[in-house]
């Protein structure tokens, strides 16, 4: 087993639960794993299927996201296929032939496409070892991502009654864990339940309010980011994405509105890193396993918590930090509900409600977003400060709210617990609405008894008590609020309660963690990976995934068997792309250190000596090879020293390199999105301008900038 990991898949060591896992699949048992996104469940069913006999079947929903785990497969080494819709039946017969020659270990279809007489026919005759039903939560009608297909998998029991199954998600409440096991049939099975916590996740909720540019000074401080943004409408879709292009980023939209060709091209765009942002609806992100999202953003409130918590997962799903910012406000909450109410099925209805409740809750709630977040999945709070959520980082005031307590209890226990938040609390505050004198309510006790906090901070008030437990709700559709043993203990003064105080705080953003890795390294790594991977016409993260780049960083292997011990280079990848990488990190070592023999020498000017001598170069009319040549450097580097030299006031023209129409272009371009970064400036002025023309001209701006800042008034 552990000679398998490091061969094929880079690793020496298994992430926990993983290797029990493993055990009972080889084992032939029946098996349910419900681990978090990026905690290693495609490993559970695809390190086994090179350990048995035959082929292991995985039955996935989508048919992007086949062909990314078959082209990662193939990149390790692994005789992977899939068959789907997009084949030709030449390809199609190339790999049932391949499958009956016991040449293909593991096979992706869709439920679809598996429970055709042909393929199932197909099944029969070859050696099938193991079934895996992956993002096996789609089986459930009480998921969030019902697909009525998958129930049919349930089958495969009958058909195949020798052959083991394993189900795998990231995503399941008690009662769907429960449907998934049922529907497929699972006997004798082992549960394994690693938890859902992802720790590198950020959580935030942030009052939505201006969001737009709040969205824009976030986006502003992560450029070179990927990341993903949901909205509920193809409206706010394309609105946003408009803006977004408008302010100079990378941005594409995705949503059913779109043709095919447009959906899939613009996903390719982001799996391949040729776009920095994908503004979506719901629609996206099921397909895609991209481990370098460092941002999943909420721009409108999500439906459910299902949902969220799926959706935020397509983040850091290398382990590395990602922020999941969610924009709230009653407002998106009111149109969710109106939706709600315009299905046909009561019980549908009163489904939504509640898991709308729930998604309410989290946001509004002031204890850690991520003890909200687990305790709706089962897990039991810890009541530790995870500092990796807004809640955390930043806690809100505390106050002895126990007198207003007893006020909303009282007037819930004189209501006889009939009647929900904004009835009770409308009481409170003393209305006379329609509502209250219709049922006399106005004459109660408590009418007007808490005039002394508004509507919205009885509301807070209420949210916060439900959340520990003090006060109860019940019924979906008709929530009403009732008391329990806690509130009885409060109304007579046995129990003291502290709440928050309501107020609106600012928006917190994480301190992003010091990472020891060699900036300018990585980035040299991952321009390499991508020009590499647009060779082979693959995402980039298949070659090597972001964190296998920042440890080849900061280890800086300099031999093939220090490059095999950087976690996710296997013998597979180290033949491919091992030597490539590694003259990359000898140029970067030897660059450093012409730099470092320099550094103490300065030229006449005081200048580095290595500028010096491109200076002086220059000022012999040499072009910028000619130097290049002479020095035996790259002409990327004789152009980093001109920019260098401009920056210092040494060069005071850049006009030979750049005509002057071309200058006044891309100057506007800074103009517009700023001189930080070049992509977005490149991005603005097409293929008619070269990265170097931009540099030249950036650092001819700022040199101008500084001359004008210092020069006397």
């Amino acid at each position: 087993m552990h000679q398998t990991l490091q061969k094929y898949f880079g690793y020496t060591e298994f992430r926990p639960l993983q290797e029990d896992i493993i055990r009972d699949v080889l084992d032939k048992k029946d098996t349910f794993v419900l681990m978090p996104t990026g905690g290693g469940k495609s490993l559970c069913f695809q390190l086994p299927a090179l350990l048995m006999e035959g082929l292991t079947v995985v039955i996935s929903p989508l048919i992007s996201l086949m062909k990314d785990q078959v082209d990662s497969l193939q990149s390790n080494g692994i005789a992977a296929a899939y068959l789907n819709s997009t084949q030709s039946s030449a390809e199609a017969a190339e790999i049932t032939t391949a499958i009956l020659e016991n040449r293909i270990k593991i096979l992706y279809v869709a439920p679809e496409r598996l429970l055709m007489s042909q393929t199932l026919g197909l099944l029969k005759q070859a050696n099938v070892s193991l079934f895996a039903v992956d993002e096996a939560h789609c089986i459930s009608e009480w998921g969030h991502d019902f697909r009525p297909e998958y129930r049919r998998i349930k089958t495969l029991r009958s058909r195949f009654p020798d052959i083991p199954i394993i189900a795998l998600t990231a995503t399941a409440t008690e009662k769907v864990q429960e449907d998934i096991t049922t529907q497929l049939n699972l006997t004798g099975y082992s549960t394994y339940l690693a938890g859902f916590d992802r720790p590198n996740l950020f959580y935030q909720v942030w009052p939505k309010k201006d969001t737009y540019a709040q969205l824009l000074g976030f986006l502003k401080k992560r450029r070179r980011d990927s990341g993903i943004i949901y909205c509920q409408s193809r409206n706010t879709v394309d609105t946003l994405t408009a803006k977004l292009q408008r302010s100079g980023f990378r941005a594409l939209p995705y949503h059913a509105g779109l043709s095919d060709i447009q959906r899939s091209k613009n996903q390719e765009c982001f799996i391949k890193d040729d776009t920095d942002i994908i503004v979506a609806t719901i629609a996206f992100g099921m397909g895609i396993d991209k481990p370098n999202v460092r941002f999943v953003i909420h721009y409108d409130l999500p439906k459910n918590l299902e949902g969220y918590y799926q959706e935020t997962g397509r983040g850091g799903r290398d382990g590395l930090e990602c922020d999941c910012i969610l924009f709230f406000s009653h407002g998106d909450r009111y149109k969710i509900e109106y939706f709600i109410n315009k299905k046909n099925s009561k019980k549908e209805q009163d489904i939504a409600l509640a898991q709308l409740r729930a998604m309410t809750n989290y946001c509004e709630s002031s204890t850690c977003r991520r003890e909200v977040l687990l305790s709706y999945f089962g897990e039991e709070p810890t009541g530790r400060n995870c500092r990796k959520c807004d809640v955390c980082i930043s806690p809100r005031k505390t106050f002895d709210g126990t007198a207003a307590a007893q006020k909303l209890l009282a007037c819930i226990d004189e209501l006889d617990q009939r009647f929900g938040m904004n009835h009770v609390i409308d009481i409170l505050i003393g209305s006379k609405n329609k509502k209250i004198t219709a049922k006399h309510h106005h004459i109660l006790k408590s009418h007007g008894a808490g005039r002394e906090y508004t509507k919205p901070q009885w509301q807070a008030f209420a949210r916060e008590m439900i959340q520990q437990g003090v006060l109860c709700v019940e019924g979906a559709r008709y929530p009403v609020l009732t008391l329990n043993l806690d509130s009885r203990d409060i109304l007579v003064g046995n129990r003291a309660v502290k709440l928050i105080k309501p107020v609106v705080e600012a928006s917190v953003i994480r301190p992003h963690e010091n990472i020891s890795v060699e900036t300018e390294l990585f980035n040299s790594l991952r321009r390499l990976r991508k020009t590499l991977a647009d060779r082979k016409n693959l995402p980039p993260y298949i070659i090597f995934s972001d964190s296998s780049l920042k440890e080849m960083a900061s280890k800086v292997p300099r031999t093939h068997q220090e490059f095999l011990d950087i976690t996710g280079v296997g013998e597979n990848k180290l033949n491919k792309y091992g030597d490539a990488f590694l003259a990359e990190i000898a140029a970067h070592i030897a660059e450093k250190q012409v730099q470092s023999t320099n550094s103490s020498k300065a030229g006449n000017d005081g200048l580095p000596a290595t500028q010096q001598e491109t200076l002086n170069l220059y000022r012999q009319g040499m072009s910028i090879q000619q130097i290049a040549n002479i020095r035996n450097l790259s002409a990327s580097t004789i152009i980093a020293h001109i920019e260098k030299l401009v920056l210092a006031g040494e060069i005071d023209s850049i006009d030979e390199w750049v005509d002057a129409q071309k200058q006044q272009a891309i100057k506007k371009a800074i103009s517009d999105v700023g001189p930080e970064y070049l992509s977005p400036i490149k991005e603005k002025l097409g293929d008619d301008c070269l990265y170097n023309e931009i540099k030249l001209v950036r650092a001819a701006v700022m040199a101008e900038v500084a001359e004008t800042a210092f020069s006397p008034v």
